[in-house]
């Protein structure tokens, strides 16, 4: 397939995932540039623009849309219908910043819209499926080696939530991702969940009930557990087991280095989520703007992005009302027959 020349993109949102973004495009990812960037603060826009090249810098998604290859969106989720679907009016390629939409809804809406271009043309910001250590489970598990998943046992730990944070972001916010890579990693559904609470620590600002203890059920039999825990005061951390037929595999130690010094053994822990999957977010865009510079959309789909949202809202009110709360799904066999 014939490979086009640099891909000219558009970034719309310019706050801190946005402007890293920014900066990946122009000084990392090969075969693009950042041609403009969109915020509703425009000083903001322009101030980012100002840094790069060539980069045009608008207040409304669809003024920069008219003269790109492809669109990076990164504003906050309430705004992603309305860029996705002024993305649409130009047929353009979309790297879509999670949450695809905030509700399944929505989600649905842009899943329909999509089925009637007749082709794929987003790829959803779930990162962690480009970390090396998740792929590498990934690969394994495919493989067999290890027979059937039968649980997967997940830590998501901040060293501190910003101001604001609720018990529903929690899930919204910070599950989601283990939502995402759950049905990645074991090749199933979420039929259900479950949110129990401990006591909260002392750490939590008023009002959050935090850690929090998820379990999901699969519709492949598996069980899956996820400990939230967003003030643990010490870093940023994320792992995950697999526990199978024949065998265990954990990801997430993080042991790249050990070392020994003044009586004492040991490492550093991450302090955020740029730091711990900066890799990642490198590798997800660059394979990005390699798909589409073929001519193709890789990567997550907008129904992973729809069904993350689905199980978002199952999540939420297990947590509100204190009870198992299945997760409500369209059939999807319907949908793209």
């Amino acid at each position: 397939m014939t490979q086009r020349g640099t891909l000219s993109v558009a970034v719309v949102g310019t706050g801190r995932m946005g402007a890293d973004h920014v900066r990946r495009i122009d000084e990392v990812t090969a075969g693009a540039r950042v041609a403009a960037v969109v915020d509703v603060d425009g000083e903001r826009a322009k101030s980012v623009a100002a840094g790069v090249e060539g980069c045009t810098a608008y207040t409304e998604p669809a003024a920069a849309m008219a003269d790109v290859d492809a669109v990076l969106i990164a504003s906050p989720g309430p705004a992603h219908e309305a860029a996705l679907l002024a993305a649409f009016e130009h047929d353009l390629p979309v790297l879509c910043e999670k949450p695809l939409t905030p509700d399944a809804a929505s989600a649905l809406r842009i899943l329909e819209a999509e089925q009637k271009l007749g082709h794929r043309r987003v790829q959803v910001g779930f990162m962690r499926r480009y970390d090396a250590e998740y792929v590498k489970l990934k690969a394994l598990l495919d493989s067999g080696q290890l027979g059937r998943p039968l649980m997967l046992h997940n830590r998501h730990r901040n060293a501190a939530s910003p101001p604001g944070f609720t018990d529903a972001m929690l899930i919204n916010d910070s599950v989601v991702h283990e939502m995402d890579v759950t049905r990645w990693l074991l090749g199933q559904e979420i039929t259900a969940v479950t949110v129990l609470r401990p006591t909260p620590t002392g750490n939590a600002p008023e009002g959050l009930s935090d850690p929090q203890f998820v379990v999901f059920e699969t519709d492949g039999g598996a069980l899956v557990d996820v400990e939230i825990y967003v003030n643990c005061g010490f870093g940023y951390q994320v792992q995950a087991e697999a526990v199978c037929e024949y065998g265990t595999a954990r990801i997430g130690d993080g042991h790249a280095m050990v070392t020994h010094m003044a009586g004492r053994w040991g490492g550093t822990v991450a302090q955020d989520y740029v730091e711990r999957f900066a890799q990642a977010y490198d590798h997800e865009v660059q394979a990005w703007v390699d798909a589409t510079r073929r001519g193709e959309v890789t990567g997550p789909s907008v129904w992973d992005g729809y069904a993350a949202a689905a199980v978002c809202e199952a999540g939420v009110r297990a947590q509100s009302e204190g009870r198992r709360t299945e997760v409500e799904l369209i059939d999807r066999a319907a949908l793209y027959a």
